[in-house]
């Protein structure tokens, strides 16, 4: 199994309703040095400005974004290259990138990749530390990667976290 950590920046809160602008995933593995981006043009009219504006992109810029099947498929073939049997997806927010992804997926290359589970580092780490009160100080201790909504960086700043519970004793095999 290969560990593929994904990052997501969406114009809204929902698929469907809203729409995926981009998204980030990284490999994870020593060296953290196989990753994917991708853009993706609204499929529907509706968007929150504010949250467009987390990931730096105006609607215009989003509008000129790829075909979403065509980026799905991309994607899917980057997984099938760069990892072994079914990928593990894993994010910082599992409940808001794995809801993305897997609609997208769905959507758009009729069937995702990753299956129907995933996991959030947080919990990770809390199961690790047998304490659910510390959920989000991985990410202060572990990360080097600065976090910028940049989908990329965020996913490698939170492969940098895994990697580091590794070494702590957290039970996880990377490829």
């Amino acid at each position: 199994m290969s560990y593929i950590v994904v990052d997501v920046e969406a114009d809204g809160p929902i698929p469907g309703k809203y729409n995926l602008v981009c998204f980030g995933a990284v490999l994870v593995e020593p060296g953290l040095n196989r990753s994917f981006y991708g853009e993706i043009r609204p499929i529907t009219g509706d968007w929150i400005p504010e949250a467009l504006a987390v990931s730096g992109f105006t609607r215009t810029q989003h509008e000129g974004f790829g075909a979403p099947m065509e980026v799905m498929q991309v994607f899917a073939d980057w997984l099938a290259t760069n990892s072994k049997d079914r990928p593990i997806f894993i994010s910082d927010n599992l409940a808001f990138d794995w809801q993305w992804i897997n609609f997208y997926f769905h959507m758009f290359h009729g069937k995702n990749p990753f299956g129907y589970s995933g996991r959030r580092i947080g919990d990770l780490y809390c199961g690790m530390l047998k304490n659910s009160g510390v959920n989000s100080e991985w990410k202060r201790k572990f990360r080097k990667t600065k976090h910028d909504h940049n989908p990329v960086n965020d996913a490698k700043g939170n492969a940098e976290a895994l990697l580091a519970m590794k070494d702590m004793g957290l039970k996880i095999k990377f490829d």
